[in-house]
């Protein structure tokens, strides 16, 4: 049972079965979007299967038509098949996974399964998304051999961009079918996974919406505003930035009402039970249609004098308020990059902050405990699904650390909220925290340490680098030993933008790693792997027309990327979030990326009234040139003007696949789905081109459009601006970058090396920095105290 899913069919081609489906083709898998015949079709419309098909064909489009997209590139959609259940069933005898995402009714889907079980083949794998009804209930009435590949598949949405699937097993399934899927969902879909029980709202939402609801209920007991709580229940409590009313108003307050009713209807013994009754404004709001960002109103909404709230004493909007002392206090907490240090300081406040944080806490920290043998069996599935599943920055038991165990146990009994008797006996036995340093989590069934359950490919690269200091460090980066003969270049820079200290490391990282390692990864830590260069000494020398000095810093950065790219050992560079300007240029002369699948690229130097600066222009361009096989005879005015629009345009990729697509990868490059196996990916793409017999390549030469390419983008250019879509200045930016592009204007007459490119770029460079425009435009990106991208 540990094939490869390789074509799959969900069932229900709502904003969750269309996500599912777009995901799985994102993925590479074959899918079939199937939904139901529309009701009300006349005799005629009937006969018509594109009327027929026409709730799939809608899902499908709107997956298209989605903000966040669904796909990672809209040719992907061409994986996708659409059909109905009543002329498609018979489709599904050779698909390997059946996903169903139906109408949250239990007759509903015990009718589609009794139709399943009579069509899909012996192996085929049937999986639920339902959030709320229980295995043992749908599957009534069918086969034991239905029963044993029947499992819950349960998605977050966004799909493409929510990390956690849980999977529920029922008391028939075989474990090899869990397995099978668990693997699926690790390796091909990138997905976390958190192993649940058969229990109402699985691990994430019953721990997620408990804690939303206690927040609901202790704002109007403490008397705070929404825009108090959510200055709290964020970034100062390990949350994200949309805390606790912004993330209810993009789940949809109608959703998240269902999900709360269920778990108070289904929860009769939970002695947490009546935290899970709604608060009667919730009711009130959904009943009004106030459903959050789904009708542009809910706890906020816009208007023209700005942002309103709800307020949910009044029942009414008002203007934003809350508390100055709250407000001042959770931004000072938040510029604690330490998050479990934000966490410890935010429940020691003895003002109304730290009150209200410490009883939504330590009630919640409770109730998960407590969960612990009911909803799941291990401290780490809990902590695991609030990190991938509600993106705290710190699980349960991961913020109890945080506060300390002992400590925050300790307070709680004083404030009378019992502890499980698990939580009592690991204390007894002389624990201080549920995580050790050593790589163990407290059981809390076994009352004892054991392994952590770890994916050895999910290793942060902190943990990765061997020794116990780097091989290579300045201001700007260091260089560590990775183990197995690779050497990882990182930078630590404000988001790890580019300066000189960051192209002196290059160099320095290459000439050891060409001495003593077989090959190099460039990867970095925090939210983006490099924004681009810092253009803050460009500003100050432009301002003193220094271009002498000018030339030298592109010069260098051209030296630093081009060594890169001639380097004796392969570089592998492993791109994640922002990956623009001077960052995508590395990636560019890097043999190889393994990127994750998340990466935003794109040379934007435009914006800043310049051109790529770091041999950008010549290795974008000879990388799409370099396909052409020897001796064809093609016009590369084509392929020159598809890079000249992608720069000029500043178009940025929304993922690596579309990265690959627009040219800023290649297509023999890796995409990584999990961010946390990225860089153990990307080392092993190293240690694969080391062990090939690697070779750096040899310079390129291009015969490029010349004079007349230059002409044909300069009647395109002067067409924008008649038509007022761009600016002179723009213009001027354009035809300097055509200049390059084409080689300059003698570029028809031989071919065009990469040093000439190289040269020509530098000198429309240092022209721009010299340009009025220009300097204004730097000067306003330094103004925003943002790392400039070069």
């Amino acid at each position: 049972m540990s094939k490869p899913i390789r074509r799959a069919c969900v069932i229900g081609a709502g904003v969750m079965g269309s996500g599912i489906a777009a995901h799985l083709a994102n993925a590479g898998v074959q899918v079939l979007l199937l939904d139901i015949v529309p009701p009300g079709l006349s005799d005629e419309e009937k006969k018509v299967r594109k009327n027929r098909n026409r709730f799939a064909d809608s899902g499908l489009a709107n997956a298209l038509k989605a903000k966040p997209a669904a796909f990672m590139h809209k040719s992907l959609a061409g994986l996708v098949q659409t059909g109905n259940v009543e002329d498609d069933l018979e489709r599904l005898a050779d698909v390997d996974l059946v996903i169903e995402a139906v109408v949250e009714r239990l007759d509903i889907k015990r009718a589609l399964f009794e139709k399943l079980e009579k069509v899909i083949g012996e192996d085929t794998i049937v999986a639920s998304n339902t959030s709320g009804l229980r295995i043992k209930d749908m599957v009534e009435g069918r086969s034991e051999s239905f029963k044993k590949r029947f499992l819950v598949m349960h998605f977050f949405n966004p799909v493409r961009y929510m990390k956690l699937l849980e999977l529920v097993a029922g008391p028939d399934t075989d474990p090899a079918v869990v397995a099978r899927i668990k693997k699926a969902g690790e390796d091909q879909l990138g997905k976390g996974i958190v192993l649940g029980k058969d229990t109402p709202n699985f691990v994430g939402n019953r721990i997620g919406v408990h804690s939303m609801l206690l927040i609901m209920q202790l704002m109007l007991e403490e008397g705070l505003t929404p825009e108090d709580v959510d200055a709290i229940t964020g970034p100062p409590m390990g949350h994200p930035k949309s805390a606790s009313f912004r993330t209810a108003d993009m789940v949809g307050l109608d959703t998240f009402l269902h999900v709360a009713d269920n778990c108070y209807e289904s929860l009769v013994q939970d002695p947490a039970r009546e935290v899970f009754k709604a608060p009667d404004f919730l009711r009130k709001m959904v009943e009004q249609k106030l459903l959050g960002n789904k009708t542009r109103a809910g706890f906020y909404k816009k208007d023209k004098a700005g942002v309103l709230t709800f307020d949910p004493v009044k029942l009414e909007y008002r203007e934003k308020a809350g508390s100055e002392d709250i407000k001042k206090l959770c931004k000072k907490l938040s510029a604690e990059e330490d998050v479990r240090a934000r966490v410890k300081a935010l429940v020691a406040d003895e003002g109304p902050a730290g009150r209200f944080a410490w009883k939504a806490l330590s009630q919640s920290l409770a109730y998960s405990a407590a969960m612990i043998g009911e909803i799941t069996d291990s401290v780490e599935a809990i902590d695991d699904a609030m990190r991938w599943g509600y993106n705290w920055e710190l699980g349960p038991f991961e913020t109890w650390d945080a506060i300390g165990l002992v400590e925050a146990a300790e307070r709680m009994k004083k404030d009378g909220i019992a502890l499980p008797a698990s939580v009592e006996n690991m204390i007894a036995k002389g624990a201080k925290s549920f995580y050790t340093d050593d790589g163990r989590v407290f059981d809390l069934l076994a009352g004892e340490y054991v392994a952590r359950d770890r994916d050895p490919r999910a290793v942060p690269l902190a943990l990765l680098r061997k020794g116990e200091k780097p091989v290579f460090n300045n201001a700007g980066a260091s260089a560590w030993d990775l183990g197995d003969g690779i050497l990882g270049l990182s930078f630590k820079t404000k988001a790890n933008s580019i300066d000189a200290d960051v192209v002196k490391a290059i160099n320095e990282t290459l000439d050891i790693a060409e001495r003593d390692f077989q090959g190099v990864v460039i990867a970095n830590e925090g939210d983006h792997f490099c924004v681009g260069a810092n253009l803050f000494m460009i500003v100050m020398a432009a301002q003193q027309k220094a271009w002498d000095q000018i030339g030298k810093v592109v010069s260098d950065f051209q030296g630093a990327v081009q060594r890169i790219r001639y380097s004796t050992v392969p570089v592998v560079a492993a791109p994640f979030g922002m990956t623009v300007g001077g960052g995508l240029e590395i990636c560019l002369a890097a043999d190889a990326t393994q990127a994750y699948a998340e990466t935003y690229s794109g040379l934007v130097e435009v914006g800043v009234g310049l051109i790529p600066g770091g041999a950008g222009n010549v290795n974008m361009l000879f990388n799409a040139l370099e396909l052409i096989p020897e001796g064809a005879k093609v016009d590369t005015q084509a392929i020159v003007a598809t890079v000249f629009e992608n720069i000029a345009m500043a178009k940025v990729a929304t993922s690596a696949i579309e990265a690959q697509k627009y040219g800023y990868f290649r297509h023999r490059d890796g995409v990584s789905f999990d961010r946390a196996r990225h860089v153990y990916e990307a080392k092993q793409r190293a240690l694969g081109l080391a062990g090939a017999g690697y070779h750096p390549p040899a310079p390129r030469a291009f015969v490029l459009p010349g004079e007349s390419g230059i002409a044909t983008i300069g009647m395109m250019i002067d067409t924008l601006v008649a038509g007022g879509f761009a600016s002179e200045h723009d213009a001027l930016i354009a035809r300097k970058l055509a200049k390059v592009l084409c080689g300059g204007a003698g570029g028809h007459t031989h071919a065009v090396t990469e040093q000439e490119m190289l040269e020509l770029e530098r000198e429309v460079f240092i022209s721009l920095c010299g340009e009025p425009k220009s300097q204004e435009r730097m000067q306003h990106m330094l103004m925003k105290n943002k790392p400039l991208r070069n």
